[in-house]
Protein backbone atom coordinates (compact mmCIF):
# COMPACT_ATOMS: atom_id res chain seq x y z
CA UNK A 1 0.00 0.00 0.00
CA UNK A 2 1.07 3.54 -0.61
CA UNK A 3 -0.14 6.61 1.20
CA UNK A 4 0.12 10.27 0.40
CA UNK A 5 0.52 12.80 3.19
CA UNK A 6 0.04 16.52 2.97
CA UNK A 7 2.08 18.89 5.08
CA UNK A 8 -0.14 20.91 7.42
CA UNK A 9 2.59 23.40 8.28
CA UNK A 10 6.27 23.97 8.96
CA UNK A 11 8.50 23.69 11.98
CA UNK A 12 10.89 26.60 12.52
CA UNK A 13 14.03 26.06 14.56
CA UNK A 14 17.52 27.51 14.90
CA UNK A 15 18.98 24.25 13.52
CA UNK A 16 20.14 24.20 9.91
CA UNK A 17 22.66 21.35 10.13
CA UNK A 18 21.72 17.77 11.00
CA UNK A 19 24.84 17.13 13.08
CA UNK A 20 24.14 20.16 15.28
CA UNK A 21 20.53 19.18 16.04
CA UNK A 22 19.66 17.58 19.43
CA UNK A 23 18.99 13.87 19.14
CA UNK A 24 15.81 13.88 21.25
CA UNK A 25 13.29 16.53 22.28
CA UNK A 26 13.62 15.47 25.92
CA UNK A 27 17.28 16.54 25.79
CA UNK A 28 16.51 19.96 24.31
CA UNK A 29 15.36 23.18 25.92
CA UNK A 30 15.52 25.01 22.61
CA UNK A 31 12.49 27.10 21.70
CA UNK A 32 11.03 27.02 18.20
CA UNK A 33 7.79 27.58 16.35
CA UNK A 34 5.26 25.24 14.82
CA UNK A 35 3.48 27.08 12.03
CA UNK A 36 0.14 25.57 11.01
CA UNK A 37 -1.07 26.58 7.55
CA UNK A 38 -4.19 28.82 7.62
CA UNK A 39 -6.50 26.16 6.13
CA UNK A 40 -5.79 23.96 9.18
CA UNK A 41 -5.87 26.70 11.84
CA UNK A 42 -9.39 25.79 13.04
CA UNK A 43 -7.91 22.48 14.19
CA UNK A 44 -5.97 24.36 16.88
CA UNK A 45 -9.13 25.14 18.86
CA UNK A 46 -8.57 24.28 22.55
CA UNK A 47 -4.87 23.48 22.07
CA UNK A 48 -4.00 26.40 24.40
CA UNK A 49 -5.08 24.33 27.42
CA UNK A 50 -2.42 21.67 26.77
CA UNK A 51 1.03 21.72 28.33
CA UNK A 52 2.62 19.19 25.94
CA UNK A 53 1.92 18.00 22.41
CA UNK A 54 3.20 15.35 20.03
CA UNK A 55 4.52 16.84 16.81
CA UNK A 56 4.72 14.45 13.84
CA UNK A 57 6.91 15.44 10.92
CA UNK A 58 8.93 14.29 7.92
CA UNK A 59 12.69 13.78 8.08
CA UNK A 60 12.83 15.81 4.86
CA UNK A 61 16.64 15.70 4.60
CA UNK A 62 16.82 11.96 5.18
CA UNK A 63 17.73 9.99 2.07
CA UNK A 64 17.48 6.23 1.88
CA UNK A 65 17.54 3.80 4.75
CA UNK A 66 19.25 0.72 6.13
CA UNK A 67 17.51 -1.95 8.17
CA UNK A 68 20.52 -2.24 10.52
CA UNK A 69 21.94 1.00 11.96
CA UNK A 70 24.28 2.25 14.65
CA UNK A 71 22.18 4.74 16.62
CA UNK A 72 23.69 7.93 17.98
CA UNK A 73 23.97 6.60 21.53
CA UNK A 74 25.51 3.19 20.81
CA UNK A 75 28.35 1.62 18.82
CA UNK A 76 26.46 -1.59 18.09
CA UNK A 77 24.13 -2.15 15.14
CA UNK A 78 20.43 -2.59 15.87
CA UNK A 79 17.37 -3.06 13.71
CA UNK A 80 15.99 0.28 12.50
CA UNK A 81 12.66 -0.41 14.22
CA UNK A 82 14.42 -0.80 17.59
CA UNK A 83 15.86 2.73 17.23
CA UNK A 84 14.76 6.29 16.56
CA UNK A 85 17.35 6.71 13.82
CA UNK A 86 16.09 9.17 11.15
CA UNK A 87 16.99 7.19 8.00
CA UNK A 88 13.87 5.02 7.85
CA UNK A 89 11.75 3.31 5.16
CA UNK A 90 9.09 5.95 5.92
CA UNK A 91 10.95 9.05 7.16
CA UNK A 92 8.45 10.00 9.85
CA UNK A 93 9.60 11.57 13.09
CA UNK A 94 7.82 12.61 16.24
CA UNK A 95 8.68 14.62 19.32
CA UNK A 96 6.92 15.51 22.53
CA UNK A 97 7.36 19.24 23.05
CA UNK A 98 6.19 21.69 25.70
CA UNK A 99 3.58 24.13 24.40
CA UNK A 100 4.53 27.60 25.60
CA UNK A 101 2.02 29.75 23.73
CA UNK A 102 -0.18 30.16 20.70
CA UNK A 103 -0.48 33.21 18.51
CA UNK A 104 -2.99 32.66 15.72
CA UNK A 105 -1.87 29.54 13.88
CA UNK A 106 1.67 29.56 15.28
CA UNK A 107 2.65 27.59 18.36
CA UNK A 108 5.76 28.43 20.35
CA UNK A 109 7.22 25.23 21.79
CA UNK A 110 10.19 24.11 23.87
CA UNK A 111 12.13 20.95 23.11
CA UNK A 112 12.89 21.51 19.44
CA UNK A 113 15.00 18.75 17.91
CA UNK A 114 14.12 19.26 14.24
CA UNK A 115 15.76 21.07 11.36
CA UNK A 116 14.44 24.47 10.34
CA UNK A 117 11.78 24.11 7.65
CA UNK A 118 10.76 20.58 8.66
CA UNK A 119 7.34 19.70 7.16
CA UNK A 120 4.66 19.21 9.82
CA UNK A 121 2.36 16.17 9.40
CA UNK A 122 0.20 16.24 12.51
CA UNK A 123 -0.20 17.40 16.11
CA UNK A 124 -1.73 15.34 18.90
CA UNK A 125 -2.16 16.05 22.61
CA UNK A 126 0.06 14.37 25.16
CA UNK A 127 -2.38 12.86 27.65
CA UNK A 128 -0.73 11.17 30.66
CA UNK A 129 -3.70 8.82 31.23
CA UNK A 130 -3.21 7.46 27.70
CA UNK A 131 0.52 7.94 27.13
CA UNK A 132 2.35 7.34 30.41
CA UNK A 133 3.46 3.73 30.83
CA UNK A 134 4.94 1.85 33.78
CA UNK A 135 7.11 -1.27 33.69
CA UNK A 136 8.75 -0.10 30.48
CA UNK A 137 11.80 -1.86 29.02
CA UNK A 138 14.11 0.11 26.72
CA UNK A 139 16.09 -2.82 25.31
CA UNK A 140 19.58 -2.02 24.01
CA UNK A 141 19.32 1.56 25.29
CA UNK A 142 19.40 0.28 28.89
CA UNK A 143 22.39 -2.03 28.36
CA UNK A 144 24.54 0.09 26.02
CA UNK A 145 27.92 1.42 27.05
CA UNK A 146 27.40 5.08 27.84
CA UNK A 147 28.60 7.56 25.21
Amino acid sequence: MEFTFKSIGLIHSPFTEKDKTPIQASRSQVVGRVEVYPEFADGLKDIDALSHIYVFYVFHESQGYKLQVKPFLDDTEHGIFATRYPYRPNPIGFSIVKLLSREGSTLTVEGIDMLDGTPLLDIKPYVPDFDLRTGVRAGWYETRSKK
